[in-house]
């Protein structure tokens, strides 16, 4: 249906791009893409007899905040990239956090496969964004919600020194840990835990990574 849209705007000189119903226009100043998105406006509205959806429809500076397709922009050396949007990054982590949660009712071989399912196919989405220190921040948080998952499946004391043990940790301070009172946030962080479940064996136990999957696709 927005086919007309297309040679109207190609008609008239515009640079933009188009997929399903999501449309950029580009203007080179900000009284011009004014102009044009009140008349391209009337076009759909009163040639094309469809409704624009206002609360998206914006006018804005390319690298200041605009979303495309769940993508940003901002300037490098003079020539405009892809990144992250930041509502995409919040959505990401809220789906992380969502996927990792105890209350899911997820055993740990569901949660691996939803895991790989989930993070290969945003990673093939927005492949095309700069994101690299975005997923070198948030691999850390996210492997921290693995090992407090994985600390409160270990839910008696008696599991969580026998487990502490198989990793390797030292008997006395197995049983400590297996007996604090402390939050499972505050023990996800700990010493004792990041050396008893390392990056290395989440990886091994089949847990995807971050910037694993991002190097694969780079």
């Amino acid at each position: 249906m927005l086919n007309e849209l297309d040679k109207e705007l190609e008609s008239r000189g515009h640079r933009f791009v188009r997929y399903a119903d999501d449309c950029m226009i580009l203007c080179k100043s900000r009284r011009s893409a004014e102009r044009t998105c009140q008349s391209i406006t009337d076009f759909i509205e009163k040639r094309l007899f469809l409704k624009v959806n206002r609360e998206k429809t914006r006018v804005g500076y390319i690298s200041k905040g605009i979303k495309y397709l769940g993508y940003g922009f901002y300037i490098m050396n003079g020539r405009c990239r892809l990144c992250l949007h930041d509502r995409t990054k919040a959505k990401f982590k809220t789906k992380l956090k969502e996927l990792t949660g105890r209350s899911n009712g997820m055993g740990y071989e569901q949660r691996k496969a939803a895991l790989k399912e989930y993070i290969r196919g945003w990673m093939e989405y927005y492949r095309l964004a700069d994101c690299k220190s975005f997923l070198e921040y948030t691999e850390g948080w996210y492997r921290r919600r693995l090992r407090m998952d994985i600390w409160k499946c270990w839910k008696r004391v008696r599991t969580r020194f026998k487990n502490l043990m198989k990793c390797g940790i030292d008997r006395n301070q197995a049983w400590q840990w297996a007996n604090t009172r402390k939050g499972y946030w505050h023990i996800a962080d700990s010493y004792i835990l990041s050396c008893a479940i390392t990056n290395e064996k989440l990886e091994r136990a089949g847990y995807p990574s971050l910037l694993g999957c991002y190097k694969e696709l780079h």
